[in-house]
């Protein structure tokens, strides 16, 4: 399991160095100033949960239970915070409508505090 989840946190954030490359080169001609942030958001959220991840995979101090139940909400979380963070952002490039999967970007930050709060409820319990 510690293996799956630093392998995890690594493509997470070697995926959050190149979108914000993208981001700061291709998109910065192309979006307004707002959505550059808004971009850079879920950059900076996806770079954070890499890191979360990271300890996760190194420490000794949860159950594989308890990694497992983190990793999964913490990806799940990602893929749907910053996911559609990126997609919002970048709403103006496209002909489809990004606005519709807006409700999605609140259910994945609930997922990343769920799993901040895992970590919390079973660090206290020690």
């Amino acid at each position: 399991m510690n293996k799956k989840i630093i392998l995890t946190a690594a493509v997470f954030g070697m995926l959050a160095i190149v979108l914000g490359a993208f981001g700061a080169h291709a998109l910065k001609k192309n979006l307004s100033i707002e959505a550059l942030s808004t971009f850079e958001t879920g950059v900076r959220y996806q770079m954070y949960h890499a890191l979360f991840l990271l300890f996760i995979g190194m420490t000794n101090e949860l159950s594989k239970k308890t990694k497992k139940l983190i990793y999964n909400l913490v990806v799940f979380g990602v893929i749907s915070f910053s996911g559609s963070i990126y997609l919002l952002a970048i709403n103006s490039l496209s002909s489809f409508d990004f606005k519709a999967i807006g409700f999605i970007t609140p259910v994945g930050g609930l997922l990343l505090i769920m799993a901040w709060g895992s970590l919390l409820m079973n660090l206290a319990k020690k």
